[in-house]
């Protein structure tokens, strides 16, 4: 069965400044108990703000290395889940899931792709 990564994107300078409610990580608890008794969900983790971050790049045969916070970038990947699902439109849904359980005043926008296998 293939696997996908959703990728969590989220902007840092419109996310709520005390981070997720408690009610709205009541709600994750739920949907992430039902997607690992389901079978879907492999793993799934939040990340650190960009400011504890270093960003490593390889250009023109160098090496160069920055620490955060990315100040151009408005969009960061702020968590993943990697899940198990019999196609993409599987996948899809459970990712939709995933954005339901935010209030209303959270932006977020998660890309789904097929992990490569071989």
């Amino acid at each position: 069965m293939p696997r996908y990564l959703s990728l969590v994107r989220i902007d840092e300078a419109a996310a709520p400044a005390e981070g997720p409610s408690e009610e709205l990580m009541r709600r994750m608890g739920e949907l992430i108990e039902q997607m690992t008794k389901a079978g879907v969900l492999l793993d799934t983790a939040g990340l650190t703000p960009t400011a504890q971050g270093t960003r490593v790049r390889w250009e023109d045969g160098k090496t160069s290395v920055t620490d955060g916070p990315f100040t151009e970038t408005k969009e960061v990947v702020g968590g993943y889940a990697l899940m198990q699902c019999k196609d993409m439109a599987e996948a899809v849904e459970w990712t939709k899931r995933f954005l339901k359980v935010h209030e209303d005043h959270w932006t977020v926008t998660c890309e789904v792709r097929e992990i490569a296998e071989g």
